[in-house]
């Protein structure tokens, strides 16, 4: 059984189809790309899977639970996190702080509890620091745990975007274009932390345009179209697909 089952999803806004029997299948431990022109569905794709929009048809299991409609938060629950395109931390606290932010769908107390911070309240709050300084020091963000994310260059606070889904503990990792807008250092440096999270068991579906790096790091690549799968597999076998060359570069007249 796949980790991961999208299956025949469509997803429609006004009559147009952003996903159109959309299926893929992602095995656990796996690190597979999604690939395609700018608005052929990768972004609509990763928010169905995450629940933040909920397909007109088709279902998506994740080990062996259907998971189609519930809620980001319950899918989160359920050991799914994601990495944003568009940075989604809060500027106006630090690394430290945006990282326990993401910790609170762990917490296992309550209100009592918390008021009077004792027993339990104190025992999550010391383990769940200690994962998050684990997180901080894997992404080597160290210098800048007591920093206004909105204060950081956007090289690290891209890196910061990635730390806060680990945070979650995935077992699933979507990440949306971390590498767009970064130096070439700050793309080297986040394929390894990307190899690095992928090597430590956990599974990772990743939207990228630099496709040097989709086929030096994929185990398997979809390449997107118009909201249709135009070809899956290894990445020199979908490097060498027609379709996918034509979606990329176009056909001469």
């Amino acid at each position: 059984m796949a980790q991961l089952a999208v299956e025949n999803v469509t997803l429609t806004f006004g009559g147009v189809a952003a996903l159109s029997g959309v299926s893929l299948a992602v095995e656990r431990g796996e690190l597979v790309s999604i690939i395609g022109p700018n608005g052929a569905g990768k972004t609509s794709l990763l928010n169905v899977i995450s629940g933040f929009y909920h397909p007109k048809q088709g279902r998506i299991l994740f080990e062996g639970e259907e998971i189609t409609h519930l809620s980001p938060h319950a899918i989160t629950q359920r050991g799914i996190a994601r990495a944003f395109q568009n940075i989604e931390l809060f500027s106006g606290l630090t690394v430290l702080e945006n990282l326990m932010l993401a910790r609170h769908t762990h917490l296992r107390y309550g209100l009592l509890q918390a008021g009077l911070f004792y027993g339990r309240a104190l025992a999550e709050e010391v383990r769940n620091r200690r994962l998050v300084e684990e997180v901080i020091d894997f992404m080597e963000l160290e210098p800048y745990r007591k920093a206004l994310v909105g204060n950081l260059p956007y090289g690290v606070r891209k890196r910061v975007e990635v730390a806060r889904a680990l945070a979650l503990s995935p077992k699933l990792l979507l990440l949306d274009e971390p590498m767009a807008g970064m130096t070439l250092e700050e793309k080297e440096d986040m394929v390894r932390f990307i190899l690095e999270i992928r090597a430590r068991g956990t599974t990772v579906i990743l939207i990228e345009h630099d496709l040097g790096v989709v086929m030096d790091i994929s185990d398997r690549v979809y390449v997107l179209d118009f909201g249709q799968v135009i070809a899956e597999g290894r990445p020199e076998e979908v490097a060498k697909n027609p379709r996918v060359q034509e979606a990329y570069m176009g056909v001469e007249a």
